[in-house]
């Protein structure tokens, strides 16, 4: 999730249990109180499980080592559940236990309702994770499609023009043009928008200016500023220069 909807979630949880823990405080500012100071515990807890234990054991298929490691975060966050509780008795109750509301000196339903919200953020990451595969599967799938054809078509002169994969040096937009300049000094002229094309082609085509989309197996050389293909100079703008640099450098 984005930084904000991390911010979101926490605000929510917060809210949720003031009025959850208000409810039997029969004090909502004494209950927001104690919140905040569980909040680290469950925050803490949450994001060492979801974002180090399940990536880095479980996911891996490390489970004896996920196993192990989740025991010891629950032994850790009931001791710090204790801590709080602790704090709550020495601040908000003080030093009375009358004054103490039934979840402040519960730690079974402390730690149930911890690792409630802990299992809903794995619940809401399980389910981010599953969209982004099927982006991604979605993509790879669009991809190889385009691939697999290896060619496109394109308006030029009132005709349907194919044109092949690797006969394309490089596409420029010339304005209410674009030029697709082919091998052997061939080119196709066509009105069709560079952005167009650029959505319908395979990522062995990479946007290196708002005017310039190359092929990258054409490549002769190049540097952070400028690509060489064939006799041609093609400038690299700022805007692209980190995704131009990082594609072409990368080892095939």
């Amino acid at each position: 999730m984005k930084l904000s909807l991390h911010i979101v979630f926490w605000a929510a949880v917060l809210v949720l249990l003031t009025l959850i823990f208000g409810r039997q405080f029969d004090d909502f500012s004494t209950s927001f109180y104690f919140v905040s100071m569980l909040l680290p515990v469950v925050v803490g807890t949450c994001y060492f499980f979801n974002l180090y234990l399940v990536p880095k054991y479980l996911l891996t298929k490390r489970y004896f080592k996920f196993s192990l490691y989740t025991v010891y975060m629950v032994i850790v966050s009931i001791y710090f559940e204790l801590v709080v509780m602790t704090l709550s008795f020495i601040f908000l109750a003080d030093y009375s236990y009358k004054n103490m509301g039934p979840y402040m000196t519960d730690a079974f339903s402390l730690a149930t309702v911890l690792y409630f919200i802990v299992l809903l953020f794995s619940f809401i990451s399980l389910v981010k994770r599953s969209i982004m595969d099927e982006q991604k599967i979605s993509t790879l799938a669009k991809e190889k499609e385009k691939y697999e054809t290896g060619n496109f078509t394109v308006r030029s002169n009132r005709k349907q023009v194919s044109i092949s994969f690797e006969e394309v040096l490089f596409i420029e937009s010339l304005g209410d043009y674009v030029k697709i300049n082919l091998v052997d000094n061939g080119n196709v002229i066509t009105k069709e928008k560079i952005s167009s094309l650029e959505e319908r082609l395979p990522d062995l085509y990479l946007r290196v200016h708002r005017s310039f989309l190359i092929n990258r197996e054409k490549v002769a050389n190049f540097n952070k500023e400028e690509i060489e293909i064939e006799s041609h100079t093609i400038p690299i703008s700022r805007t692209y220069k980190k995704v131009a640099w990082d594609s072409l450098a990368k080892p095939d």
